[in-house]
């Protein structure tokens, strides 16, 4: 990693620094190294979630340890908040993914041509799916403290639910300039929404429960928050009858 961050810091995203980023990428993939934040489910999650996902949290650690740096907090100044974080982030995550040939400059139409048009909208994602495919392509706005986190939850996501891990595609920003991450995810086919009783059963055996704040639909675990867990984010599946979670909030517990 600290090669990655050297390489960073004194060339940008030039074609050696992108190689070095995919040479550490596929070693990640092939089982040859892992980051040390997640443990051996977490790190499948990250794996399922693709080589550019990987990619771009190396970007955003990179971008807050920097900013870490710079800001030289043993002289007794603030650290970074998560506004500048988040900033800093994606402004490096853009210039790495324009390098590789990720950035969707015009991502609605793009996607709307070649997937599909849009089914759905909510606060968090535009979703696409044309009749017959076995994916739908979400565009996926960060309504975490930081990108890194926002990116970070899609590992969690698939590792608590890896009946539909997303995938990560690529990047853009939408016609407000808020950055959105692309991703796919399997298509479910829905029978009916998930009650009340069945979401607690299924987030029971992960190993969540209640958090008690009055909503419902937000848990505690060892780990992580699981959160925004009502009926329109957990279907029943048509094929197994099973609860199904297509989205929610899930992040790790920091002190």
């Amino acid at each position: 990693m600290e090669m990655i961050y050297s390489a960073i810091s004194s060339e940008g995203f030039s074609e050696r620094t992108i190689e070095i980023i995919n040479n550490y990428t596929k070693q990640i993939v092939d089982g040859k190294t892992n980051l040390t934040q997640f443990n051996q489910k977490e790190h499948a999650g990250l794996c399922c979630a693709g080589e550019v996902l990987i990619g771009a949290y190396i970007v955003c650690n990179y971008a807050q340890s920097s900013l870490a740096t710079s800001t030289d907090v043993g002289a007794g100044k603030a650290s970074p908040t998560n506004w500048q974080i988040d900033e800093e982030q994606e402004k490096l995550v853009e210039q790495w993914a324009n390098a590789k040939g990720l950035w969707f400059a015009d991502a609605q139409a793009d996607i709307e041509s070649e997937y599909g048009p849009m089914i759905a909208q909510g606060a968090e994602s535009m979703v696409y799916y044309k009749d017959g495919d076995t994916s739908v392509v979400k565009i996926r706005t960060s309504i975490y403290a930081t990108l890194g986190r926002a990116i970070e939850s899609i590992v969690l996501h698939n590792a608590l639910f890896p009946e539909t891990p997303m995938t990560v595609i690529g990047f853009t920003r939408d016609s407000d300039g808020l950055f959105r991450t692309i991703c796919t995810q399997p298509y479910i086919s829905c029978k009916r929404l998930a009650t009340k009783l069945e979401i607690d059963q299924m987030v029971a055996e992960k190993g969540f429960y209640d958090n008690n704040d009055g909503k419902g639909v937000n848990y505690i675990g060892n780990r992580m928050h699981l959160e925004d867990m009502h009926p329109a984010n957990v279907f029943i599946d048509t094929i197994s009858e099973a609860p199904i979670c297509i989205d929610c909030i899930v992040k790790f517990i920091r002190k």
